[in-house]
């Protein structure tokens, strides 16, 4: 797709792409939340409460968005968060996504339940991509996917601690993918007709459309009624703290649990030996009625920042965003939507142009606020909270 100069411009608009290309199931399942989506509307609004302190007459002459997140060198600080289906936004997803984060310069985080498996997205990046993975029933399935992950060359395992069961999702009710029978089958139909670029390009030019990583070891694994069926059966809620010291002790590398939301989870994930935390609700897409993750960000920040790298994730829109996530204490952000909308409505330029955009606002806000260096980003940056 040709992007001119002037639009897209933001998230939004790449929003309004995605909402126009993919079928409304799909679009569904990647805009949508828990139940009322009280939590994900709060995620977007209070970092737009979060003022910034504009300086002037300060030398801003050489602003480096640059850092380093988990010890990896970064143009910005900010990561792509693993996104399921992803590969089902456009064709071959994953793999125009990480190639878009890898000329951005920023880090890239492939889905357990990603389409492109672990093996084809190492052999289009250009630079060393992160692995999540979700604690399951089936430990020997958990303890092959970290061997083909490290010997892809993945050197973080973000590790997802908020879903000991499903959110309840009424968007993908409402479009059939909670339920099996004809009536569903029709309905995806339907909106899969009113897509027709969308079954060229994806459906039909971008197969396998199987969960890669899972295709040999999961029985139905090509179909997603009865892959469906087989993950809600692998959802385990006895998993406690002492599954992560067993998880720390067969992972070599670094190790981030994604989904902290309390002080004293925290705590517990610096004491089990997480190396890193990423302060998220799930974009509420779990528990509806849970605070923004901007809210919690600066306790949790204060309580362990010290001590491991804090990342958050929820209702980033902006690369104003990214600033406001580090004067409130974090090290970086992810985000997930904004690069799958992007990808939906426009492929990897649609990503890399999004980026792009990302990094100039960023560095615009650390010029107006009178600083150079990621690091020098703090409370001292912000007018009110």
């Amino acid at each position: 797709m040709s992007l001119s100069l002037g639009y897209p411009a933001t998230s939004d608009d790449y929003r309004t792409l995605a909402r126009a290309r993919l079928p409304r199931f799909l679009f569904d399942f990647l805009d949508g939340g828990a139940t009322d989506e009280q939590t994900m509307a709060v995620n977007v609004a209070d970092w737009g409460r979060v003022r910034l302190r504009q300086r002037v007459l300060v030398n801003v002459d050489n602003i480096d968005t640059g850092t380093v997140l988990a010890g990896q060198s970064c143009r910005m600080p900010v990561v792509l968060a693993p996104v399921g289906l992803a590969g089902m936004m456009a064709r071959r997803g994953e793999v125009q996504a990480v190639r878009a984060a890898n000329g951005a310069g920023v880090p890239f985080v492939l889905s357990t339940v990603g389409i492109c498996p672990l093996q084809e997205v190492q052999a289009a990046a250009s630079e060393p991509f992160w692995f999540q993975l979700y604690m399951i029933r089936d430990r020997a399935l958990i303890q092959s996917l970290l061997a083909e992950a490290w010997a892809a060359g993945c050197r973080t395992l973000v590790f997802t601690v908020d879903l000991p069961l499903p959110g309840m999702r009424h968007r993908d009710t409402r479009n059939g993918l909670s339920s099996g029978g004809l009536r569903s089958a029709a309905l995806k139909a339907s909106q899969l007709l009113a897509r027709p670029g969308w079954v060229w390009d994806v459906a039909l030019r971008g197969t396998p459309l199987t969960f890669g990583n899972l295709s040999e070891a999961v029985p139905g694994a090509r179909n997603p009624d009865a892959f469906k069926a087989w993950v809600e059966s692998q959802f385990d809620p006895t998993v406690t703290w002492a599954d992560i010291e067993w998880l720390r002790s067969q992972w070599p590398g670094r190790l981030m649990l994604k989904g902290i939301l309390d002080v004293e989870d925290a705590r517990a994930a610096v004491q089990v030996g997480a190396e890193g935390i990423v302060v998220s609700n799930h974009g509420g897409r779990q528990l509806d009625g849970v605070a923004s993750t901007a809210s919690r960000l600066p306790a949790i920040a204060a309580a362990v920042g010290a001590q491991t790298t804090v990342l958050v994730d929820g209702g980033i829109r902006s690369g104003v965003d990214v600033f406001r996530a580090l004067a409130l204490g974090a090290q970086g952000v992810m985000i997930g939507r904004p690069w799958a909308w992007a990808l939906a409505g426009a492929g990897q330029q649609g990503v890399s142009h999004m980026l792009a955009g990302w990094q100039q606002e960023l560095r615009l806000a650390m010029t107006l606020t009178g600083v150079t260096r990621i690091a020098d980003i703090g409370i001292a940056q912000l007018d009110s909270l």
